[in-house]
């Protein structure tokens, strides 16, 4: 074990604490990349009995690094329509250097799977995916948010993710309806 290579790879991925996203806790304050990353990791390990025939260790490590990409450039809300093909660029080289950090082959192993989740090419990459939009939205209902916060764009944002398993259809569906609840009343009550 190369205790000085994981040591600095920890300390290179403290930055994701300081990246703030475009939500607001309930508390007011914006969320950072970290905190959306774990709650993420949290609500995919509760949610993974559904899912028994998928890798847990897998979905959890993925939850963790999936936008390990933004440690560098921050976050940036799909709801400015980014360049998809720009901000995957950035996010990939981003990622390339903060696990070339670690030793092989485990640098390789956790670039791996930051692709996988990205190219959505696995099913625990569509759980994660989905699992990803979910937990924004749910943040976005949740959150004390500026008064022209735009909860419309929840109603469609990530709903794709949610169509290739039915076990997930009635999760979208709940996470629909808090956000109406939250757009007829306009403020925290998730």
């Amino acid at each position: 074990m190369e205790i000085k290579k994981l040591i600095s790879f920890i300390e290179e991925s403290e930055k994701l604490k300081s990246v703030v996203r475009t939500a607001w806790t309930s508390d007011g304050r914006r969320e950072s990349t970290a905190e959306h990353s774990w709650r993420l990791a949290l609500f995919a390990g509760v949610l993974s009995d559904s899912f028994p025939e998928l890798d847990l260790s897998k979905i959890l490590l993925m939850s963790l690094i999936h936008d390990i990409g933004e440690i560098y450039e921050g976050d940036i809300s799909a709801a400015s329509c980014p360049d998809k093909r720009a901000k995957y660029a950035a996010e990939y080289q981003a990622a390339q250097s903060v696990f070339a950090i670690l030793p092989e082959p485990q640098a390789g192993r956790l670039m791996d799977i930051w692709m996988e989740y990205n190219d959505n090419s696995t099913p625990e990459a569509k759980l994660v995916k989905a699992l990803d939009k979910a937990e924004t939205i749910i943040q976005h209902n949740q959150g004390n948010n500026p008064p022209d916060f735009d909860y419309q764009f929840n109603l469609e944002y990530g709903k794709e993710y949610f169509q290739s398993d039915d076990r997930l259809k009635p999760l979208r569906s709940m996470i629909d309806e808090k956000t109406r609840q939250r757009m007829a009343i306009g403020r925290p009550g998730f």
